[in-house]
């Protein structure tokens, strides 16, 4: 059995999907089980998938259903102890895998880490801003407020996932933002400062500009947890100060762009839960 599953997920991205698994397959660890989600590609995805054999499990769905349901059709179908994802607009650096299976020998405690990344933007390398800068061990504050966690650049137990859940597949975006919350909430996710993965940005199928006015969505997220109870006091209280900061700026965005319902319900949100 393969000590790693690596899912990638994938749809209508036949000329950058080669270039993931080939990162993949040019690690220097080798106790990987490669799994391609094909989303319902109409493209020539199965084509440029089917040309590495049988090195590479292939999904296929018949119609798109978004990246959470992809990435969940992988981990349910992998077998590994412990589990990696790459976008497969992203691709790693050799030595990726390599790394954080030393940090899981030297960490039997963990069950989360992260490395650095390499951001690329329409070709160009780009540095990014302080905000973005990720933490490590306790990081669910700093995460309320935007996605500090990359699924390129993380690998989890499996046990991890069996124990919070699996991607929010109601979710069109910010799932990921999702369940790094559900897991920082409960354990630490370290960061291994080193930059083993390229991002690339830019091209106009990324979901970040597919969902304008995400924060909606990270709203959503911010309030299943505080129904959960699963939030100590001072997780707690930086959740609804967070949750009221983006309710009052989505909801007061909303308005001025002329949905008054729906940025009336967001600011409704701050009175349900004692934030005026």
């Amino acid at each position: 059995m393969a000590d790693v599953s690596v899912i990638i997920p994938t749809f209508n991205r036949e000329k950058m999907v080669a270039a993931a698994i080939s990162s993949v397959l040019g690690q220097t660890f080798t106790g990987y089980e490669v799994i391609v989600v094909d989303d319902g590609s109409s493209d020539e995805t199965r084509k440029a998938v089917s040309e590495f054999g049988a090195r590479v499990r292939y999904f296929a769905r018949q119609a798109n259903c978004g990246v959470s349901a992809a990435r969940n059709t992988g981990i349910i179908n992998s077998n590994a102890p412990l589990i990696t994802f790459l976008d497969s607009d992203d691709y790693w650096l050799p030595k990726k895998l390599e790394v954080q299976m030393d940090f899981f020998k030297k960490n039997p405690h963990a069950v989360a880490c992260q490395t650095g990344e390499l951001w690329i933007r329409n070709g160009r390398r780009v540095n990014p801003k302080k905000r973005h800068e990720k933490p490590s061990g306790d990081i669910f504050i700093p995460s309320l407020k935007l996605c500090l966690v990359s699924p390129s650049a993380v690998m989890l137990k499996r046990s991890l996932l069996d124990e919070v859940g699996l991607f929010d597949e109601l979710l069109p975006a910010c799932e990921d933002y999702d369940l790094w919350l559900r897991i920082a909430c409960r354990h630490p996710v370290y960061l291994i400062a080193q930059e083993l993965i390229v991002k690339q940005g830019g091209h106009p199928d990324q979901l970040s500009l597919a969902h304008m006015g995400m924060d909606r969505f990270r709203i959503s997220s911010i309030v299943n947890l505080l129904k959960g109870g699963l939030l100590n006091e001072q997780q707690r209280k930086a959740a609804l100060d967070e949750l009221s900061k983006k309710c009052r700026i989505y909801g007061e965005g909303c308005i001025k762009r002329g949905r008054a319902q729906e940025g009336k319900y967001y600011l409704s949100l701050q009175k349900e839960f004692h934030l005026l």
